[in-house]
Order: structure tokens, then sequence, then C-alpha cells
């Protein structure tokens, strides 16, 4: 199972750096914006991000509206700070995106 310790700005700053292009780290979060082809495709990607979401026991904030989906990632039982499950579960999103 993935480290649950906060990592530091420049541990953070590395990783978005080195392959998690588009995602930003703001507020104590990972985030990023997908813009997908419509409502349904948009939908259907919510579904997969749950299915990695689910096995990983670690669940993301995510917000729909029509072909946009908006995810925002922190770890709630560490204070909701990032972790190395943030990471984590970014690149299996970026993966089904």
């Amino acid at each position: 199972m993935p480290d649950r310790q906060p990592l530091s700005e420049n541990d953070i700053q590395q990783a978005l750096s080195g392959g998690l292009d588009g995602w930003r780290h703001e507020n104590d979060k990972l985030k990023k914006t997908f813009e997908r082809a419509d409502f349904r495709d948009a939908v259907s990607f919510i579904v997969r991000i749950a299915f990695y979401a689910e096995e990983m026991a670690h669940h993301p904030e995510l917000e729909n509206v029509y072909d946009t989906v908006d995810v925002a990632l922190t770890t709630h039982d560490v204070g909701g700070k990032v972790t190395e499950m943030d990471l984590d579960l970014a690149r299996k999103i970026d993966e089904v995106a």
C-alpha cells in the first residue's frame, strides 16, 4: 500500500514535472480538468475512475459539468494533504483518460 505520509512541496513538484502532465497543486490538492467528447463520455470516464479509486480505497473529489470533469485528490485521513496515494491515483486516472 502506498505511503500515507504528507509529501513535501518539493516532492509534489518533482512528481508533477515527472509525467503528471496537466496536474497542478492547489490548496493541498492535486487537481486536473479533463475535457471529454460529450456528457455521456464524461460520465463514463467518472465510472472508470471509480473502479480504480474503489480498488485503492482512495476516493477523489469529482465534479462534472456537461463534457468537463474536474478531479481533485487529497488524503483526508492525514489532514487533507497530498500523499503518494494521490500521485498513484493521478497516474491511474491519466491511464484511463
